[in-house]
């Protein structure tokens, strides 16, 4: 099979609806990483997103839909506090986990009684879902071994010749997922932080639990990931960490913020932008090109707390670096 990147437009997108409702699969844009869809409520093609991208049975999909009245298809009831959170969030980088309607098949859930829903912020994503008329799963269009796409050619990199068209939508604009909260529990608990923080959560609708997550990440990277802490000698330590690794005969890169690279001298960096918002958005990136020109080690800056999507980026490095913090 020929994978083809194509342009977003009307003509392209109703071409790929089109796939969607034949039973096929189609990479797209969302505001978080790139999404590999098929029909939600089309158990043949939901399993063949399991086979393209590597994925166990028993990981359930998040399921998109392309407004907000289309949830109420999905799920069963939306309580208050839901409700609030659709209201304030969606469209947009948050994930409602939810009692789930008939409609949506085993598959999809891994047999749960619940279904994970949210509306991608990107208007590519919403035309494509609303045209094909249908619910449609949005796991991370790449293979389960590999960072979340952020560009088409990553998808590309990783499924080329598993599906048949990309939608290009450019870079995307946050770069790490959504974050997906339980809404069924009192008070409403946090799976995963991501695009949308919990003290954004906690604005919105008062007190929110937070659920550990794994720290074993859903792919390894070939080099090996480590984060400092942050604190004030944060850039000594990382400076004498690369020089060990460097000495000891392996190459080593260093990710932090534009306003700290010239900490480090004439060592090996990757700058991230000016803001946690710029480093979330370019976190994956990073590691694909550390990966692409062989690395062995990447360390990352820490987070200031309380910053912008400074949880969701600490949740990120510690999957990444096994919790190894140094």
């Amino acid at each position: 099979m020929e994978t083809k990147i194509l342009k977003p437009d009307d003509l392209n997108i109703m071409l790929c609806a089109k796939r969607l409702k034949e039973g096929e699969l189609v990479a797209f844009p969302t505001e978080t990483v790139y999404a590999l869809g098929a029909i939600a409520t089309d158990a043949d093609a939901v399993k063949k997103v399991f086979e393209v991208k590597k994925r166990p049975l028993d990981k359930p999909l998040i399921v998109a839909v392309a407004s907000k009245s289309d949830i109420q298809k999905v799920v069963k009831s939306i309580p208050d506090k839901a409700q609030v959170l659709i209201d304030k969030f969606m469209p947009g980088a948050l994930t409602l986990v939810l009692d789930r309607a008939d409609i949506i098949p085993d598959v999809v859930t891994a047999g749960s009684d619940s279904v994970a829903v949210r509306i991608p912020d990107n208007e590519v994503a919403k035309k494509l879902i609303a045209l094909s008329g249908a619910p449609v799963v949005v796991p991370s269009a790449n293979t389960a071994d590999k960072p979340s796409p952020t560009l088409s050619s990553h998808v590309k990199d990783d499924l080329d010749g598993q599906i048949g068209y990309i939608l290009d939508g450019g870079a995307s604009d946050i770069g790490i997922e959504s974050t997906i909260v339980d809404a069924r529990t009192e008070p409403p608990t946090v799976l995963r932080a991501g695009g949308v923080s919990v003290e954004q959560l906690k604005k919105a609708i008062g007190e929110v639990k937070t659920k550990r997550e794994e720290t074993k990440p859903k792919y390894m990277p070939n080099a090996e990931v480590m984060f400092s802490a942050y604190y004030d000698g944060m850039t000594d330590n990382i400076c004498a960490r690369y020089d060990n690794i460097v000495k000891s005969g392996k190459t080593a890169v260093i990710i932090c913020l534009d306003s700290s690279r010239a900490s480090y001298g004439n060592r090996k960096v990757y700058t991230v932008g000016s803001n946690y918002r710029d480093y979330a958005h370019n976190l994956f990136a990073m590691l694909r090109k550390a990966d692409g020109e062989h690395y062995d080690a990447v360390i990352a800056e820490g987070v200031k707390p309380d910053e912008d999507l400074a949880d969701s980026l600490v949740a990120r490095l510690i999957k990444l670096s096994g919790g190894i913090i140094i």
